[in-house]
């Protein structure tokens, strides 16, 4: 039967495509034939062409393989957004293992899970955060202990004085430019950027094609610990390819790229179809609204991905008439759904339609996507290309009429393969339905009269603060951890920048009363978890209510919450 989204369907595009069946490394080694002396990162102004941009990735591909790195072995890759992370991604796929992506704001206490559950060995990460990752590995039993970390320092892919001293926000300097002296790893070896890619022998041969593990990122749930998403290399190349067509990109792209790379959508979205097509990603290590309006204006930026948050901050800086914006052709993102006034003066002023998406770390990234001649506002869009989508009720898993309720679950080659190590969360993530399998998303929609699906409200228990997905049961698995704390419940609480912010109600143990204070708790929180997870409101309550079975019932305390925000 003929989808009523197909009405919509860009003319030049096919309804499904055939991605290259080679592995993701091979994306590079063409661009970097193609495009030799083609920059393929900017960053702070010191441009890295896509031959050395390969030939440095050979050189670590090289020496992980001189560290013991084998076919299949999970490798940690933890850093905010820099060149030397494109590096070390493609580096671990050409080294024939696997890319464990990790959120360089976790703590200790949450990268201990990030090295003992992929079993990992070897680890990458910038001289800021490798006191994190040691103190991790250090307290973990010498069997599960990390046995070699390369670090990076941000001046290894740029020189302030060189490539641009003013363009730093004053903010950063020191994060920046501080070069960390190296950690001692208990039991391990620790091993300079620098010191990784001087080697002079070749990589091991390219062994890994489509169906092989390419990248594990983590997803958390409504219980326990986060879980691994099994990507192959072709639900990846699928995604990227698909993205770079349905943006209508070509190697004259100039993209900004401040989504982090950690997270699917820069990954996949942007990085990966970024490199697939030999276009230029000038880079941001994280948010920062002037500097984004001075790199779109100075490089003549075509392309930029981001959340809407970035694009609100982006208006509202006092300097925003001083940024030339008129290169940009193409603006899109998800995590939160565009206000409809920003929207529309990002049209009136700029002509530029925001194209909203919608995706999920099991998709790599998007399985919808708003058509760029035909969007909605406010819309997750059309199932992407090759993809069927459908809204089921999550009970009787029959497919609901057009405008009903219901769970959305997709179809596609961009699907992951499992849940690591997690036979029995797989099982349950997946239905049979016409014929196919498909993954149940968590997420509650609806689709209308034109095959367009929207976000109505969640199946799964998550907050969604700026874009970020907080998820409450490994929050409060965390907050457990503090001495004072007897109970604790997650809750969203509106905000008025971040969509959703953290709450936290909180029964303190007896012997602790009147003698911590809320503030104590946040403070605590900071030690013990990344920023975005951290409560931004605790209350102390004398008691949680809980059902007749003795759970903690949420939902109530949310409700109560959503009442008092009206």
């Amino acid at each position: 039967m003929q989808r009523p989204h197909f009405k919509f369907w860009p003319s030049r595009l096919p309804k499904a495509l055939t991605p290259p069946a080679t592995s993701l490394w091979d994306n590079l080694a063409v661009s970097a034939r193609r495009y030799p002396d083609k920059p393929a990162i900017v960053f702070f102004g010191r441009r890295l062409n896509y031959r050395d941009l390969m030939r440095q990735a050979e050189r670590l591909a090289a020496q992980l393989h001189a560290l013991g790195v084998r076919r299949g072995d999970r490798v940690i890759l933890c850093m905010q957004n820099c060149p030397q992370l494109i590096v070390a991604h493609f580096a671990i796929l050409r080294a024939n293992a696997v890319v464990v992506p990790v959120n360089p704001m976790n703590r200790a206490e949450e990268l201990k899970h990030y090295i003992t559950d992929p079993d990992a060995k070897v680890a990458i990460t910038t001289g800021d955060l490798a006191p994190e990752l040691v103190k991790a590995s250090d307290s973990l039993a010498a069997a599960d202990r990390l046995q070699h970390l390369i670090i990076t320092q941000f001046t290894d892919a740029f020189d302030a004085q060189v490539d641009g001293d003013n363009a730093l926000p004053p903010a950063w300097r020191d994060w920046l430019l501080t070069r960390h002296p190296l950690p001692t790893l208990a039991g391990g070896r620790v091993l300079a950027w620098t010191d990784a890619l001087d080697m002079a022998t070749e990589p091991p041969p390219l062994e890994v094609g489509p169906d092989d593990l390419a990248v594990l990122p983590y997803t958390s749930g409504t219980t326990g610990l986060p879980k691994g998403c099994m990507h192959m290399h072709s639900s990846l190349m699928h995604n990227a390819v698909a993205s770079s067509a349905w943006g209508n990109a070509t190697a004259e792209n100039v993209t900004l790229l401040v989504v982090p790379m950690f997270h699917i959508t820069g990954m996949v979205s942007v990085m990966h179809a970024s490199i697939y097509t030999g276009a230029t990603l000038v880079m941001m290590p994280r948010w920062d609204r002037d500097l984004a309006g001075r790199l779109i204006s100075t490089w003549k930026v075509t392309s930029w991905t981001n959340i809407p948050t970035m694009v609100i901050d982006l208006l509202a800086s006092p300097q925003f008439a001083s940024y030339d914006l008129s290169s940009l052709v193409h603006i899109g993102g998800g995590g939160a759904a565009m206000p409809q006034a920003v929207a529309q003066r990002l049209w009136e002023q700029f002509g530029l339609r925001y194209i909203e998406g919608y995706g999920l770390t099991e998709t790599a990234a998007p399985s919808h996507s708003n058509p760029p001649d035909h969007p909605k506002q406010q819309c997750l869009g059309i199932p992407f290309l090759s993809t069927d989508a459908r809204v089921i009720d999550p009970e009787t898993l029959m497919e609901m009429p057009v405008g009903e309720q219901g769970e959305i679950i997709i179809s596609g080659p961009e699907v992951f393969n499992g849940y690591w190590k997690r036979p029995e969360a797989t099982a349950a993530a997946f239905i049979e339905f016409d014929g196919r399998r498909f993954f149940r998303s968590g997420d509650l929609g609806r689709v209308d009269q034109d095959g367009y699906f929207f976000l109505t409200d969640r199946l799964k228990r998550m907050i969604n603060a700026s874009g970020f997905k907080v998820w409450p049961a490994e929050v409060e698995a965390l907050m457990f951890r503090h001495p004072a704390i007897q109970e604790a419940c997650i809750i969203s609480a509106r905000d008025s920048y971040r969509g959703e912010t953290v709450k936290a109600v909180v029964v303190l143990r007896p012997s602790h009363k009147g003698q911590v204070s809320e503030a104590d708790i946040v403070s605590w929180c900071r030690e013990n978890m990344a920023v975005y997870k951290v409560p931004r409101i605790v209350e102390f309550a004398d008691a949680l209510p809980k059902s007749g079975s003795g759970k903690v019932m949420w939902r109530s305390l949310q409700e109560e919450q959503n009442a008092l925000t009206g």
